[in-house]
């Protein structure tokens, strides 16, 4: 699920959310706005059953995207605004703000 909010200053706030299951591995959202860092924008177990991180972004822009788990398994979201090949032979998520 992705969830988007508008703040006063003219961004978006995204929070990225994914079911959790105790034991699953570490899983982090990937992109431009973090150079594909894994490290850089962990999702954090909440008590409801998921996981979620936020991210805040210029309005007007376009993201890329994927989710990444520490097993090395790469994810697309079904509720990204479209998709892209990438340079990689995958495709990314494209996230429209």
């Amino acid at each position: 699920m992705i969830k988007r909010e508008n703040t006063k200053d003219g961004k978006v706030k995204v929070t990225f959310v994914l079911p959790y299951e105790e034991g699953q591995p570490t899983v982090s959202v990937v992109g431009d706005f973090n150079n594909w860092d894994p490290a850089a924008t962990k999702f954090i177990k909440r008590r409801n059953g998921t996981c979620s991180v936020s991210v805040t972004f210029d309005a007007g822009t376009t993201q890329r995207f994927r989710y990444y788990s520490a097993d090395g398994v790469w994810m697309n979201d079904s509720e990204a605004d479209g998709y892209e090949a990438s340079e990689h032979g995958s495709e990314n998520c494209l996230l429209k703000l």
